[in-house]
């Protein structure tokens, strides 16, 4: 696999989630294990759900080592919210290099680099 810049990446990341937010109804459900695994590693969740015809979000988000707590709250703009998500660690960075290449997202200008 061919490492990219953090910036690079992020940058076609957030490309690849406006995307994924703008597919018709029938594609988005291709894309819902990606927003899901966004917002899990972002707050640590372990379930989320996503109803996008209500436009809401529902996770159950750690408060401690072993605990856990229910939120849900709209998100009008899952495609903003999504990238707010993102972080520049080298864990986070992996996943969404893997998963570029796990949806065969070959971006323009990633793939001019070397």
């Amino acid at each position: 696999m061919t490492s990219f810049q953090p910036s690079q990446i992020i940058e076609e990341f957030k490309n690849f989630i406006h995307s994924s937010c703008t597919s018709c109804e029938t594609e988005i459900e291709k894309f819902s294990s990606l927003h899901k695994g966004i917002i899990k590693m972002y707050f640590g969740a372990r379930r989320v759900e996503i109803d996008y015809k209500l436009q809401t979000i529902k996770a159950e988000i750690p408060i401690s080592d072993y605990e856990f707590t229910t939120v849900n709250f709209e998100c009008q703009d899952l495609d903003r919210f999504l990238s707010s998500c993102i972080k520049k660690d080298k864990r986070s960075l992996n996943f969404y290099q893997s998963s570029l290449n796990y949806y065969n997202h070959i971006p323009g200008a990633l793939s001019q680099v070397a």
